[in-house]
């Protein structure tokens, strides 16, 4: 089998991994090396579906010696099998970066006869492209769980960002779908790669020209929709992630049928595309406005709203909060707000000092009032003389399409709608209510 033939197996292979974003990393080659990495992101070519892309994102093998029944890379799934030699990849790489086609490269690898030789197989990879072709640019390696940490070191310290998979929140579900995988196998490693970026600081102070393990930090991945778990119990796994191993991010990945078990959805389903797009929102909640994953869902409510965001959704659960005057207001009070992102709210404390604000001048600091007005005022007054409370706020912050069909569809008119409702409760209206909520989007 020639190289292209590989490429197109192994690259289709390889759709399924989303954890890969802008490479969180500044560097620029040394003299007479090739390649740079920038931390705002690179992102030059585009896929076939259309996505702006500058990684080559690729397998090193889809052969695997593992039977996880979502995998379709599973040793039991009949499907064309191929493999890399590290110096195939290393030149396919090279071959591709020269023709601007990418700046850089995402490797993971099914499990070729262990976890220790695959890892090895991709730390020749990436030594070849560093040592021998001095490649500078972007790479993030995927760690294969029960690797030695001897080469989990190597592979580290040729890589700019690591991750290791949970793949699901919860030990039973993996037992049941991936039987060769463990918590112990998956958490293990993730720990290492932990403890070896956090020698990085240290060594920048007596070291300053020792190599640096795993730069840009690691990620994980989860899959969504594929096991019972909630909402609430993937936020909270993410959280206490984010705590324990400093993870730059989790990402979600909507379960995309590919195997016909009974363990799983039918190959039928839809994808959960609004759940993985809601859990990303609260995600950002939880590393950049000061939310913890305990305010945003609970016992009582483990699944987001479908009708709203989960900033909007907690407001006007909270309204004992609001309104906020926000020529006074601290900065994590503001972050709080609908409408008020981080950048505005940096404005409006910078703007403040200076000048009182009011609601004219909010939107030039790129407030969106629609949602905002409902939860601030300027000066003790209130936009328009508009009643603050959760009723008119709720009608504003849904569309004007979707709310009438709300209000036709609910059971008893006089019902008041549920900020926690989920949508199965009203098989009719899934259609409809996702086209509105995307038109809205």
């Amino acid at each position: 089998m020639d190289v292209f033939a590989k490429l197109k197996i192994l690259t289709a292979a390889a759709k399924y991994d989303v954890a890969c974003t802008s490479s969180g990393v500044n560097k620029k080659a040394a003299s007479g090396g090739i390649g740079s990495a920038a931390a705002c992101g690179i992102c030059h070519s585009f896929s076939a579906d259309g996505r702006c892309i500058s990684l080559l994102k690729v397998l090193m093998t889809n052969v695997c010696a593992y039977d996880c029944q979502y995998c379709v890379n599973r040793t039991s799934n009949d499907t064309p099998r191929a493999a890399f030699t590290p110096r195939e990849l290393a030149d396919l790489t090279i071959h591709f970066y020269r023709r601007n086609y990418i700046e850089g490269l995402f490797l993971s690898s099914g499990v070729l006869k262990n976890p220790d030789y695959t890892c090895e197989q991709m730390i020749e990879t990436l030594r070849i492209l560093r040592e021998e072709y001095r490649f500078s640019g972007y790479i993030h390696a995927k760690a294969i769980p029960g690797s030695d940490s001897a080469l989990l070191t190597r592979l580290g310290l040729l890589a700019d960002r690591m991750s290791v998979n949970i793949e699901f929140p919860s030990q039973d579900s993996l037992q049941l779908l991936a039987p060769d995988k463990t918590k112990h196998s998956i958490f293990t490693p993730m720990g290492y790669i932990q403890s070896r970026i956090q020698e990085n600081s240290r060594d920048l102070v007596k070291y300053r020209r020792a190599p640096k393990f795993a730069p840009a930090g690691q990620s994980t991945q989860m899959i969504i929709g594929a096991t019972p778990e909630t909402d609430f119990q993937i936020l909270n796994l993410t959280e206490g992630l984010y705590k324990k191993y400093k993870l730059k991010r989790v990402f979600f990945s909507a379960y995309l049928p590919v195997a016909d078990s009974s363990l799983l959805p039918a190959l039928d389903t839809a994808p959960p595309l609004w759940r993985e797009h809601r859990l990303y929102q609260a995600d950002w909640l939880l590393r950049f406005y000061g939310f913890r994953a305990s305010e945003l869902l609970d016992q009582q409510h483990q699944s987001f709203n479908p009708y709203l965001d989960p900033k909007c959704n907690w407001a006007l659960n909270h309204m004992e909060f609001f309104p906020v005057d926000v020529n006074r207001a601290a900065y994590r009070d503001l972050l709080r707000v609908p409408g008020i992102g981080v950048t505005s709210a940096k404005r409006i404390i910078a703007a403040r000092r200076t000048t009182a604000l009011h609601f004219d001048g909010l939107k030039k600091l790129g407030v969106v009032l629609k949602r905002a007005q409902y939860f601030i005022t300027c000066g003790g007054k209130t936009a328009n003389n508009i009643k603050i409370a959760p009723n008119a706020a709720l009608t504003s912050l849904l569309s004007e399409k979707t709310h009438k069909l709300l209000q036709a569809n609910f059971p008893s008119p006089a019902e008041q709608l549920s900020l926690f409702t989920q949508p199965q409760h009203y098989p009719p209206l899934q259609e409809e209510l996702r086209k509105c909520i995307a038109s809205q989007t």
